[in-house]
């Protein structure tokens, strides 16, 4: 393959920024749905609402065994075949789950969300590709349009229960588990999107681009940071588990709340009806308005935006201590926790890229996604007993921990401007 010119460079990256951004819309669905339903399977089939924080944590955990070897494998035969194998992981969890709701197996449901977790390691493995060609002072903007298109498939996901559930009853599939029917349909067209249009791979002509301004020595040597990347790392896993802690036990709370609202005897739909509603407001939260947290990085800095991340997860924060007996307060939580986590995740993953040297970039950004997902695992579990003993606002409480000490260690973050525009 030929080196690519700057104005070639400039065509391809729009491209791959396109293709990751509809491979995101497709990949979001399955995602979505698991984020719903995944707790509720959980606590139905086990039989005890403890057990429900497994299902996130199946999930995340998933994602952090294979986030390391994705990037491996990334770094050696490209994006293109990484985030295919990613696919196909996700369309083997939903069979999975489907089947062990029809026979209702505890352990086998765990086993196929942790495969579809493992299909969102390449989800998340996206984000980094759109960096991979993107010009310096563009990153944030790029990493976050990918980010973005996730809106779309993440709340169409929860708002595909209702008549994913029609459809399941109309085609005898177990309960809770219609809209997975759709999520194998979206699965199946990202892997040919990505077989067929992620050509040229971005991150094999990066490595040639890099290669060949080091031979010809006319690049400036980019200095790494290893310092700022660890808090980088740390930022954005930290705001991943107060995102997910919460947002995991959010389902089994507004269960509880919708049974005591209609005196102990509140029906499946009106279940889902709730949760699917918040689920997709606060999945809207996390990605709606990522470019603009993508744009304020690029102008104002990485680190500012992650510290306004840390404002956001606060006030959600608060609002799930103060206002958790209301739908409304409940459904404000949520949004303002999506909103928190996109802006911390979009400037961390940029602020990640720019303390990296190329050589290292690939193998820090699986590192990061594998901590993000193994601390938000632990999270969902820890968060499952701390809902059984303490209720949603002492979750809230034990989650600002992280937003203080992410507050805190943020002077570990500063990045000298001349390296951020190389």
């Amino acid at each position: 393959m030929t080196l690519l010119t700057a104005a070639e460079q400039a065509v391809v990256q729009r491209r791959t920024v396109l293709i990751l951004s509809f491979g995101q819309v497709l990949g979001g669905i399955a995602f979505g749905a698991t984020v719903s339903l995944g707790a509720l399977l959980a606590a139905d089939i086990s039989g005890d609402d403890a057990l429900s924080g497994l299902a996130t944590a199946a999930v995340t955990l998933g994602a952090a065994l294979c986030a390391i070897p994705l990037a491996r494998l990334a770094s050696r035969v490209g994006r293109r075949r990484a985030l295919t194998l990613g696919n196909l992981f996700a369309l083997v969890g939903i069979a999975i789950v489907i089947l062990a709701a029809a026979l209702r197996i505890f352990p086998l449901l765990l086993v196929g969300i942790l495969l579809i977790g493992a299909g969102n390691a390449g989800n998340l493995q996206s984000r980094f590709a759109a960096t991979d060609l993107a010009a310096p002072q563009h990153r944030g903007r790029d990493l976050s349009i990918v980010v973005w298109a996730t809106t779309i498939g993440g709340v169409a996901g929860p708002l595909l229960l209702g008549p994913g559930e029609i459809v399941g009853q109309a085609i005898g599939m177990p309960p809770q588990t219609g809209s997975y029917l759709f999520s194998l349909v979206a699965q199946s067209a990202a892997f040919v999107l990505y077989v067929v249009a992620l050509r040229p791979d971005p991150l094999l002509s990066a490595q040639r681009l890099t290669m060949d301004a080091a031979a010809t020595a006319s690049a400036a040597q980019i200095v790494d940071r290893p310092k700022v990347a660890r808090y980088a790392m740390f930022a954005v896993a930290g705001s991943h588990v107060v995102m997910a802690s919460v947002m995991a036990m959010t389902p089994i709370h507004l269960s509880h709340m919708a049974h005591a609202s209609h005196g102990g005897h509140a029906t499946t739909a009106d279940v889902s009806l709730l949760v699917g509603v918040t689920i997709a407001l606060h999945v809207a939260g996390m990605y709606a308005l990522s470019p603009v947290f993508g744009i304020l990085a690029d102008r104002w800095g990485r680190l500012r935006v992650v510290l306004v991340g840390q404002a956001l997860l606060a006030a959600s924060l608060l609002f799930a201590i103060l206002a958790n007996d209301q739908a409304w307060g409940v459904m404000t939580a949520l949004i303002l926790l999506g909103l928190g986590w996109s802006a911390a995740t979009v400037a961390g993953a940029a602020l990640l890229t720019e303390a990296s040297a190329p050589e290292l970039r690939t193998r820090r950004q699986g590192r990061s996604d594998s901590l993000m997902s193994l601390s938000a695992a632990a999270g969902a579990v820890l968060a499952g007993i701390v809902l059984s003993n303490f209720q949603y606002a002492g979750l809230g409480i034990a989650a600002f921990a992280l937003v203080i000490a992410i507050t805190a260690l943020a002077p570990r973050g500063r990045m000298p401007q001349a390296d951020v525009l190389r």
